[in-house]
């Protein structure tokens, strides 16, 4: 159902039922049941959470995370609200799972573990997103509350829902707003929806959720810093303070999106703007999930599909390889991959060889050359210094450039999952004088690709990730219970995390600086 969201003057009031905050928390509290595709969905995202979380454990920014995250445990003498509920604290990955700390700062370290690698599951349309960005706070605080794995699914299937419904109808970037402000109402939809809150409650956190986390997209621009990982643990932990206050009783911004002073008069498209939300109606399930995809390889989502298109030419034609052999590479494609990873972002730091691993993570030139070259993507290797500075890559890889191609562009924001395209038209000009075309719509593993990613995939990407990091038995305990989320009962869910070999974190965490706490 399609929700007409516009300004309204002071003195135009709008009836808080109709405000997009209320109908999000209408969404978020209705008591459909989660169908079963749906539920194995959300089980196949917590593992791939999980296991980009692994592969970043030693990792400083994570590191950094997790040492602000310890300074927080949770007190014994709190864990029982005043109505004698649980109230446990929540597990951080890399720690014992008996260490408890205050759940808004495990969703911050876990969320910041789960985001540095670029490499969990995403949603493109009008906006981008990461919707996987939803667990590490539902899930903080469902361990935190002792809630069951059935109610972790429900919440986790709210907060999917409402971010992607809203990426579907309002563009942040247009407004060089960062994604993550449509994380923040969502991941408070989650987790009123996991808790089982009252839609006016739910409301209220949405509102100072989407309040607390508009910030500029500079964290995307230019030389790319450690921030990137940050932002969306941010919000998460917005999110979960922001429920914990409309628990209290206090009120937020209204109405947030449609005041006159409000996010979409000064933020975003203006006082005449328009936006149709889709959204479900009552009654009808949450299925949003379905409309998502994750990464077969740790690099931007709209890099996903020239990846696998540059490893097969690579193969097909070696001579691609050699930059002497090359006179210009052009990767026709869609608006949003040319001005935010392509030459249309007007970055010369995408041509950098120094540049920093979150700033190449956005730079398809870079990733092209590499893929045409190696034949393969690692989520390591394929961003080592040394890889980066190679004399051969750099030449490589200032002979590509990105175009924008209306045709892709209509693709990239088409509403039919049967011709929405991430991918491009690669134009290859030799030196001695042929010419290569080829075209890629979406990656491999997308739902519509060559090798659609199912659970045995997101077990074996867990398992390849984790390897060297976790013990073997740590690794199996861990999908074991993933797999077993439905039926996991009260304080089962502390279960859902990872806990790093005695001393094997040591060196990362020594290598950071203290801070204040």
């Amino acid at each position: 159902m399609l929700n007409d969201v516009h300004v309204h003057r002071s003195d135009d009031p709008l009836a808080r039922a109709d405000e997009l905050a209320a109908k999000l928390a209408a969404v978020a509290v209705d008591p459909v049941p989660v169908d079963d595709d749906v539920v194995d969905m959300v089980v196949n995202r917590v593992i791939d959470n999980a296991a980009v979380a692994a592969a970043s454990l030693g990792r400083a920014p994570v590191a950094a995370a997790r040492a602000q995250a310890a300074a927080r445990l949770q007190s014994s003498r709190h864990r029982a609200d005043a109505a004698g509920g649980s109230r446990e604290g929540s597990t951080v990955f890399g720690l014992d799972e008996s260490t408890r700390i205050q759940p808004e700062w495990a969703a911050w370290a876990n969320g910041v573990a789960v985001r540095e690698l670029d490499f969990h599951d995403t949603f493109l349309a009008a906006e981008y997103s990461h919707p996987g960005d939803n667990i590490p706070p539902v899930l903080a605080v469902a361990q935190h509350v002792g809630a069951t794995g059935e109610q972790l699914v429900r919440g986790l299937a709210a907060g999917y829902e409402l971010q992607i419904d809203l990426v579907k109808a309002i563009s942040l970037h247009a407004h060089k707003i960062d994604h993550v402000a449509h994380l923040g109402p969502s991941a408070a939809g989650g987790i009123g929806a996991l808790l089982g809150l009252d839609a006016a409650t739910i409301a209220q956190a949405i509102a100072q959720a989407l309040h607390t986390t508009t910030a500029t997209r500079q964290s995307r621009k230019g030389l790319i810093s450690t921030w990137k990982a940050y932002a969306p643990a941010f919000a998460g932990k917005q999110a979960v303070e922001a429920v914990d206050r409309a628990m209290r009783g206090q009120t937020s911004p209204s109405p947030i999106y449609e005041g006159e002073d409000g996010v979409i008069a000064w933020l975003l498209d203006g006082p005449d703007a328009h936006y149709e939300v889709p959204l479900p109606g009552a009654g009808e399930s949450k299925r949003a999930i379905l409309d998502s995809y994750t990464k077969e390889h740790s690099a931007e989502y709209q890099a996903q599909a020239w990846i696998d298109l540059a490893r097969r030419l690579g193969r097909e034609h070696p001579e691609l390889r050699d930059p002497e052999a090359v006179a210009s590479i052009v990767l026709h494609t869609s608006h949003h991959t040319h001005v935010v990873i392509g030459s249309g972002a007007g970055d010369p730091q995408k041509y950098d060889p120094t540049a920093s691993r979150e700033t190449l993570d956005h730079s398809i030139p870079y990733i092209v050359a590499v893929a045409l070259q190696d034949g393969e993507w690692h989520h390591e290797r394929s961003y080592a210094p040394e890889r980066a500075g190679r004399a051969d890559t750099v030449a490589l890889w200032r002979r590509i450039t990105t175009a924008e191609d209306p045709e892709w562009t209509r693709r990239y924001h088409s509403i039919d999952p049967t011709e929405k395209a991430f991918g491009g038209r690669i134009e290859v000009e030799l030196a001695d004088g042929r010419r290569l075309v080829d075209e890629i719509a979406v990656a491999d593993a997308h739902p519509l690709g060559a090798r659609p990613f199912a659970r045995a995939d997101y077990l074996r990407k867990f398992r390849t990730l984790a390897t060297g990091v976790l013990a073997d038995d740590e690794v199996e305990r861990f999908l074991d219970t993933a797999q077993r989320l439905p039926e996991l009962g009260a304080g089962e869910l502390q279960r859902l995390t990872l806990t790093a070999p005695p001393g094997a974190l040591r060196s990362a965490d020594e290598a950071v600086p203290g801070g204040l706490f």
